[in-house]
This record gives structure tokens, sequence and C-alpha cells, in this order.
């Protein structure tokens, strides 16, 4: 285990407490808790972020994810264990972590439209971009 290189939280705490409030938005919306927590988890597990793997593996267990689903996560398109929501929400968040090489193309956005309002969709966008920088802080630092 590596050592924490700087307290990111307690050097930049403006900036922290900005990304704080915007994960309290996020969490207040209508995707639910479970569905921010599956997707945030992916994010992790494609960043390769220990500390947010156990966190968000955690809370999905601690709400009630079945173990099944839990270990499915990571071959979520073979697995039958996701509801066709929780694909296309998992489908996006991955096209935007890869956004460097997919460019979040409409084949991948079309699908969110089925099964999200435009409100949600824009949540889910703010999920994911928020998780990508806490997985680049922790990483980055140490976490």
């Amino acid at each position: 285990m590596s050592t924490l290189r700087l307290s990111y939280w307690t050097l930049s705490p403006e900036a922290y407490q900005g990304f704080i409030a915007t994960k309290k938005a996020v969490e207040k919306c209508s995707l639910g808790k479970q569905l921010i927590d599956l997707v945030w988890l992916r994010m992790s597990q494609i960043n390769g972020c220990a500390f947010c793997l156990e966190m968000h593996t955690k809370a999905l267990r601690e709400g009630g994810m079945p173990d099944a689903q839990l270990d499915g996560v990571a071959g979520w398109r073979v697995s039958s264990h996701f509801t066709p929501r929780e694909c296309a929400a998992l489908a996006w968040t991955e096209s935007l972590t890869h956004v460097d090489q997919t460019h979040a193309p409409d084949e991948e956005f079309e699908p969110l439209k089925i099964h999200f309002s435009d409100v949600e969709i824009s949540d889910l966008c703010f999920a994911i971009a928020l998780m990508s920088g806490f997985n680049r802080l922790a990483i980055g630092m140490r976490q």
C-alpha cells in the first residue's frame, strides 16, 4: 500500500467542498443511490481506484445489491443480473470514462433517452464527471 502523497481535501478546501456539494446534489437526484453507486463502482474499476472500489462496493452491499450482481459488474455486458436501465447507464459510464477513444457516440447516448428523463441524463453525466475527478484525486494522491 502506498503512502498518502498529499491530503488534497485539507490543502484545497474550497475546491474539495465544491466536489462535496456536487456529490450531495447528485445523491439527492431521482437516479437513486444504488444506480449512482453502481456507475461509480464501474468507473472506479476502469480507473483502478482501490479506495473508491472499496467504498462503492461496501455501499452497494449495504444497500442490498446481491453478491451475484456485484460480482458481475466488470462483465455487465454479458451478465443477466442487470436491468436495461442499468445497462444503459453503465454503457454511458464506460463511454465517458474512455471519452478519448469513444467520443461519446450517439449509439451509447440514444439508449439513455429510453430509460431516463433529460434531467436524469444530465444528473448521470454530473455523477460520472464527479467520480472521474474523485478517482484521479485518490489515485494521484495515493489515498
